[in-house]
């Protein structure tokens, strides 16, 4: 009788495991799976490049340098990646099911858009993708221009010979290039100088530098202006060698629509 019992019991034992086992199972694996990346991410994080961190002297103290872009000013930036490659209209389309681009091809940088533009893009797109894209700070981007912690002290993003890196006024047949025809910089970004003007977080202040912080600096401003003028980086087709250096700063109003205005994405380490 006592051995029925205790086989009885253990029975009971086993099916109660089992049921535990059942009902568990399920949740712990959900507990450690992860989502699988969108396709659209796993395109875009393919080509990311991590800029890892460090100090450099933003700006320029050379005659030619206009009062926005001095004083030269050492900065600090944390580690970021940032995309090999301008937003292509293949991807940007991807997202938006169609761009204004006035150099209408798949692998030209999108164009002809504004900085809300820019933005709501990017918003878009980590809504589709669940990540969280943005635009390089201008600091991030002039310290990736120039290469980073491997900077070689060129006057243009790779080169000391803008023809090297960049379409330009003097080579673009006034228009917009595909993505990656000319040679990387010093981190294998390309067309970080000319193609397309690049929009960056920034506010443009043309004394911003003089106030500037050392660390991680982002003069981030929110405006419900249309006129709010926001900095562009890096030149495009449309510049000139001598308007195109990597210390050159221009800008925008963040609503205006232009041929030559483009973005590259940026995300945190």
């Amino acid at each position: 009788m006592n051995h029925h019992t205790e086989e009885k019991q253990a029975w009971n034992a086993t099916k109660l495991f089992v049921v535990f086992a059942i009902i568990a199972l399920p949740i712990l694996l959900s507990g450690c799976a992860t989502k699988p990346d969108h396709p659209i991410a796993l395109k875009i994080n393919q080509d990311m490049v991590l800029v890892g961190g460090g100090e450099y002297v933003m700006g320029s103290d050379a005659p030619e340098a206009s009062k926005s872009e001095r004083p030269a000013h050492t900065v600090n930036v944390n580690s970021f990646y940032l995309s090999k490659f301008e937003v292509t209209q293949e991807l940007f389309e991807s997202v938006m099911g169609s761009s204004m681009s006035f150099f209408a091809d798949p692998n030209v940088p999108v164009n002809n858009l504004s900085w809300q533009q820019a933005n709501y893009f990017v918003e878009r797109l980590n809504e589709l993708t669940g990540e969280n894209y943005r635009l390089p700070t201008e600091a991030e981007w002039e310290f990736a221009a120039k290469g980073g912690n491997q900077s070689k002290g060129y006057t243009y993003a790779g080169s000391n010979n803008i023809d090297d890196v960049a379409w330009y006024v003097g080579n673009a047949n006034n228009r917009a290039h595909p993505v990656g025809l000319k040679q990387p910089n010093e981190l294998g970004l390309y067309d970080m100088t000319g193609n397309v003007g690049e929009f960056v977080q920034d506010a443009f202040d043309d004394g911003f530098y003089r106030f500037s912080p050392v660390d991680n600096p982002n003069n981030a401003k929110h405006s419900d202006s249309g006129l709010s003028h926001k900095s562009v980086r890096g030149g495009s087709f449309s510049y000139d060698a001598d308007e195109s250096e990597n210390f050159r700063r221009d800008f925008a109003s963040q609503s205006i629509i232009m041929s030559d205005m483009g973005l590259r994405l940026a995300k945190d380490h």
